[in-house]
Formats: C-alpha cells, sequence, structure tokens
C-alpha cells in the first residue's frame, strides 16, 4: 500500500465518492423521494406528458376523477335528502297518527267515566229495587197495588221481577200474577205486555 501514491488514492475516494452518490440517488427514486425520469426527461429537453404534468393546471384525467367523485358526492347528497324527506313526512304520519289515538284515548276514558257513573247509578237502583220488593212483598196485596199504581211502568215491572226472584230464591210461589190482577185492566195489560218486551 505504500507503493500506492497521493494521486491514485485521490482516483479511488473520487469513484468511491461517484459510486456511493449514484447508488444513493438510484436508491431514493427506488422509494419514491425524487423521480428521476422526469429529470432525465427534462435534461434531454422532452416535454413531461400529461400524465407526470405537474403545476397549477391539474390534468385532463385527475379532472375526470374529480368529477366523478363530484358527482357520486352529489348522487349521495341527494339520496340523503330524499331519505330526510321521506323521514319527515313518516314523522307528520306518525304525529297525524299519534294524535288521533290520543283523541281515541280520551274518548275511551271519558265513555268509562260515563259508564262508571252508569254502573253506579244502575247499582244504586238495583238496591232501591231490591228494597221495594221486598217491602210490596211483606205489605198486604190491596196496600201494594195502590202504592204501585203510582210508578212509572220501568219500575213496576224491575220490582216485579225482583219480587219473583227472590221468591225462587227462598223456594216459595211469588204473588206477582195476583198483584198484576189487582192493578187496573188498561195498566196490568201494558205491564204483562212490557214485561213480554223487556
Amino acid at each position: 500500500m505504500k507503493n500506492v501514491s497521493n494521486r491514485a488514492k485521490a482516483i479511488y475516494l473520487i469513484l468511491l465518492i461517484f459510486f456511493i452518490a449514484g447508488f444513493g440517488i438510484f436508491w431514493m427514486d427506488y422509494i419514491g423521494l425524487i423521480d428521476m425520469y422526469s429529470y432525465i426527461n427534462r435534461f434531454r429537453g422532452e416535454k413531461p406528458s400529461v400524465m407526470e404534468q405537474a403545476g397549477d393546471e391539474p390534468s385532463l384525467i385527475e379532472r375526470e376523477e374529480f368529477e366523478k367523485e363530484k358527482q357520486k358526492v352529489l348522487d349521495r347528497i341527494e339520496e340523503l335528502d330524499k331519505r330526510e324527506a321521506l323521514l319527515a313526512e313518516n314523522e307528520k304520519s306518525f304525529q297525524v297518527e299519534r294524535e288521533k289515538l290520543e283523541e281515541m284515548r280520551k274518548g275511551l276514558e271519558l265513555e268509562k267515566k260515563k259508564f262508571e257513573e252508569e254502573k253506579k247509578k244502575y247499582s244504586g237502583y238495583m238496591k232501591n229495587v231490591r228494597i221495594l220488593a221486598k217491602k210490596i212483598g211483606n205489605m198486604p196485596p190491596d196496600e201494594s197495588v195502590k202504592i204501585m199504581i203510582n210508578w212509572e211502568d220501568p219500575l213496576i215491572i224491575d220490582v216485579l221481577r225482583q219480587m219473583d226472584s227472590d221468591a225462587a230464591a227462598a223456594g216459595r210461589s211469588s204473588i206477582t200474577s195476583y198483584l198484576i190482577t189487582l192493578l187496573p185492566k188498561e195498566k196490568a195489560s201494558r205491564i204483562m205486555y212490557l214485561m213480554t218486551q223487556l
């Protein structure tokens, strides 16, 4: 190595530097840090192709891709708008149905309240009918008929039926037929007719 002159050392060193630099450039081109192909074309004086043209204006393919993506976005927005409109319409119809159901619920509650009131009235009425049936049954028939003549026909019918029911429950015969015969003929015939109808 002592025989190698300083000049040869310098040449070897320069060659080594060129080799390392060339290898480094090709490596950077390989990993994508630089684009050697475009640099070589510029050095030769060739214009870059439309595909590789860089600058302010996008290439034709880039513009087409952009338009396609833009159209996809617009289609998606239109689809979402349609869905939103459909949802708003469905929500509106649901609101109308909810209001109808609420009105029906209120109507049912009102009917239930009326029914409960009628039930209470009927319960009180039937209690009075049972009491009157016992009293009429315990009175002399002539006295009973004098009182019953002044009653309305439905009350007379309900009392007579209650008397029949009480007599059947007690296992004895009812006196309702006898009481009807003591009524005035016109009233008796009307009561008998109504009893067959109601």
